[in-house]
């Protein structure tokens, strides 16, 4: 009697350790795209050559959705030292706030200085969201002369996905 109990304890065991993947292979779960290596190097190489085209020697960050790193680009003379810091900091700032960064710089000067409460991130223009379908997959971050040029160039990156 002991032995059949057991038997049937395991077949139950076996069974339910069957039937559950098998259960959540049916469900369905949302999908969502990434941003590959080889799409943040189109867009770094598509703003490193504005910023050349241009004369803006500049740093070029591109983060994925987390805002970790996937692409630096550190070019030749780039104007900002800080750069290298500032960049993948405006595009980890762009990606998790899902919004460019600076839009956070508008709302510290504007209507909205308790944004300044927001430690570890950077309220400075130059950090663009990367969208696909509809969701963000990542940022691009800047770091040239000027706020309008980090923007520029971002923009200039951005349009790599766009144009393939």
């Amino acid at each position: 009697m002991k032995n059949r109990l057991r038997l049937l304890a395991i077949g139950s065991l076996i069974g339910t350790a069957v039937t559950l993947p098998l259960a959540a292979a049916a469900m369905t779960l949302p999908t969502q795209p990434v941003l590959t290596l080889s799409a943040a190097k189109r867009i770094a190489d598509s703003a490193e050559a504005k910023a050349k085209s241009q004369g803006w020697p500049c740093v070029i960050s591109v983060v994925d959705a987390s805002g970790l790193p996937i692409v630096l680009v550190r070019m030749d003379d780039a104007a900002v030292l800080a750069g290298v810091d500032l960049a993948p900091a405006k595009a980890r700032t762009a990606a998790l706030f899902r919004r460019p960064s600076g839009a956070l710089e508008d709302a510290a000067n504007g209507q909205r200085p308790a944004v300044l409460s927001a430690r570890g991130f950077v309220l400075m223009r130059g950090g663009v969201p990367i969208e696909v379908d509809g969701h963000i997959v990542g940022a691009i971050g800047v770091s040239a002369d000027t706020p309008q040029h980090d923007e520029e160039i971002a923009r200039a990156g951005m349009a790599a996905l766009a144009n393939g």
